[in-house]
């Protein structure tokens, strides 16, 4: 098969990418906005890879790149809630347009299926738990905002255009490849980095908080059950258990050996008290079951950090 993945060079299009490529032709479209050459580079060497330097924004790039695609895995995406706070217009631009962009060329192009990247921060401040599919949405950010919008587009044109449409609700991922550099850089690779180099990581309120942690490669596998499965609609895809940020700080200190002070600061605009998955839905539709625990993916990621 061919298979286009956008964000390809990103954290979670990497690992998707690479898994598609033992079987598959892949073909990555990406701009380096929060994606990176190394993340990639050992797909450099197969002849069945081959990378696009573009925008999703582009949509006559899109069109040239989707043709004869038989699947698109969309993972391009302006990623943090506080940058979408910060700047709404950028993150409306890529999410909302440039989804909108790959569903257009995809419906031209004759591309079968879609798998598109949304989010559990759809729910928001919901105190439901956990959270199921059927709730109604209630996003507390325009980065939640989007990704709403995002999966009404994909329903709109599998109603309407006859293309198949997936879109997966992600919880908390983390995984090798996480950027921590950034401001906006999710929790696990910041804490991973800081507790390794002996300092104390951040906590953004009094650290009570839960997520449901779920890592990259259990995301790769609900990614391609979903493309070769017969289904469409919304699926939550996480681990199924959440943590405290207070247990997880001290998980990564016990796996690093390491033991350092947690530091403590206001809770920041936007974030969401607790989290949890129901994935009900997505085990008996997509058959999607995940294979690590929270430890077990901290150890992996704490190895990849430590050999960098």
């Amino acid at each position: 098969m061919r298979y286009v993945v956008t964000g390809g060079a990103g954290f979670i299009g990497s690992h998707i990418a690479e898994a598609l490529a033992e079987k598959h032709e892949v073909i990555i479209l990406d701009n380096f906005f929060s994606g990176k050459k190394k993340n990639i580079r050992n797909l450099a060497h197969r002849s069945s890879f081959r990378f696009v330097n573009g925008s999703i924004t582009d949509i006559d790039l899109l069109r040239k790149t989707f043709s004869d695609a038989d699947g698109i895995f969309h993972e391009a995406a302006v990623v943090s809630v506080p940058r979408s706070i910060k700047n709404p217009l950028a993150t409306n631009e890529t999410n909302v347009t440039g989804t909108l962009n790959v569903l257009v060329a995809a419906q031209e192009c004759g591309v079968k299926k879609l798998v598109f990247a949304s989010s559990s921060s759809v729910y928001g401040d919901i105190p439901v738990l956990p959270k199921r599919e059927d709730m109604q949405p209630n996003p507390k950010s325009p980065y939640a905002v989007s990704k709403l919008a995002g999966e009404y587009y994909m329903q709109v044109f599998f109603d309407l255009y006859d293309i198949q449409t997936v879109s997966l609700r992600y919880f908390n991922v983390f995984g090798p490849r996480q950027d921590p550099r950034s401001e906006y850089a999710a929790v696990i690779p910041k804490f991973i980095t800081r507790i390794l180099k002996n300092e104390s990581p951040t906590i953004y309120g009094n650290g009570e908080q839960t997520r449901d942690f779920t890592y990259v490669k259990d995301i790769v596998q609900a990614n391609i059950k979903a493309m070769e499965g017969d289904t469409h609609g919304i699926f939550n895809i996480a681990y199924c258990q959440r943590i405290s940020l207070n247990t997880l700080a001290h998980m990564i200190m016990e796996i690093a050996g390491k033991t350092v002070p947690v530091r403590y600061d206001a809770p920041r605009e936007g974030d969401i008290l607790d989290s949890l998955a129901d994935i009900t839905k997505a085990k008996k539709m997509i058959h999607y079951a995940p294979e690590y625990t929270v430890k077990t993916g901290l150890e992996e990621t704490i190895r990849w950090y430590m050999n960098q």
